[in-house]
């Protein structure tokens, strides 16, 4: 299983209140009891349960309109996740994603897309390569999205959850989703997938983590009046705590050179970077914004002395991580309708 690198999380063992609630919702809405990447948020019970809401809520609920699923199905939803996952270079969360598309019983599309092929359903091609854009504020791909604009706050919405989780998961865990790397066996895989099929195909009632979380608001437009658009509101204040750990200069160069970036993974060397001795936090910030799967032991162990915990640690990566959701979502927010363009046209 991952391993945490940083931090010790609390488990559903000792979990009180509402992140014993979380817990319990995972277990029977998800079907995996500790995602190791929510599991790793847990010592800050406040990203814990909003990063579980706007995962559940967008990834797992699917079929009415009225809840902003737009009737999406798994699949198409398990390929966001898996394109974004891809995109940001998170080998945890693409092994996860391809076992998920193994669940609902789309072997072939699993994988074909992780041996780095397209799907064969000309639809599912356009969402994958509209997920892998998303990190790139100018791609192409982004000006007309394939789907309608009742299908955006699903899809927006679970391509942001994973922009953030994936940052999360190359921060704080290790690579291997499974002891020995075992899932880079197909057959591992697809049993993995057979264990997960009646979770997959359970009807997840919509809103159902809004009482996680406290008074929650509408949210953005693309999502607005949906239990997503709420979900999304409560991480977005939820990471944005983060920022207090930083002084108002590393906020500054924090919140400016995401607002520069062009999607691109930083290259080596990374002239821009602060340096670990004189601006640790900055460091660590940029970092799980751009490229999380570069933190090392040295970088944390920089900044992470007293009076700094795991919660302030786990703080600091969700405020750099959202700084780049926030930048991601800025694009998305602008294109919510699709190649509908007829009826997205429509009074």
């Amino acid at each position: 299983m991952a391993t945490f690198r940083y931090t010790d999380p609390v488990l559903p063992k000792s979990a009180t209140g509402r992140t014993a609630e979380a817990y319990a919702q995972m277990a029977g809405d998800f079907g995996i009891a500790e995602p190791a990447p929510l599991v790793a948020l847990s010592p800050a019970p406040e990203l814990f349960t909003a990063t579980w809401a706007l995962l559940r809520e967008s990834l797992l609920v699917g079929g009415d309109d009225t809840f902003g699923s737009g009737g999406t199905t798994r699949t198409d939803r398990e390929l966001v996740a898996l394109g974004v996952s891809l995109a940001n270079r998170c080998p945890f969360c693409v092994s996860a994603h391809t076992v998920m598309l193994h669940a609902t019983g789309d072997h072939r599309v699993a994988e074909r897309v992780l041996r780095g092929e397209r799907p064969e359903d000309p639809d599912q091609a356009r969402l994958l390569a509209w997920a892998r854009a998303t990190r790139t504020p100018r791609a192409p791909e982004l000006v007309r999205p394939p789907f309608p604009r009742a299908h955006a706050p699903a899809h927006i919405g679970t391509a942001l959850s994973f922009h953030f989780i994936n940052r999360v998961a190359s921060s704080l865990i290790t690579e291997d989703m499974l002891p020995g790397n075992a899932q880079r066996f197909r057959a591992v895989r697809s049993l993995g997938g057979r264990t997960l099929q009646k979770a997959v195909r359970r009807t997840v009632d919509p809103g159902d983590a809004l009482s996680l979380l406290d008074d929650p608001q509408p949210g953005p437009a693309w999502a607005a009046g949906t239990p997503i658009g709420s979900a999304y509101a409560a991480l977005r204040a939820a990471a944005a705590m983060g920022a207090g750990l930083l002084d108002k200069a590393d906020q500054a160069l924090v919140q400016a050179t995401v607002a520069a970036w062009d999607g691109a993974h930083p290259p080596l060397p990374w002239d821009a970077l602060p340096d670990r001795a004189s601006r640790p936090g900055a460091r660590l910030a940029l970092l799980a914004a751009l490229a999380p799967y570069r933190i090392t032991d040295e970088d944390v162990a920089a900044w992470k002395k007293p009076p700094f915990s795991d919660h302030c640690l786990v703080h600091l990566i969700a405020y750099g991580a959202f700084t780049a959701v926030d930048r991601i979502e800025s694009t998305l927010a602008a294109r919510p309708s699709g190649h509908h363009a007829k009826e997205a046209s429509r009074p």
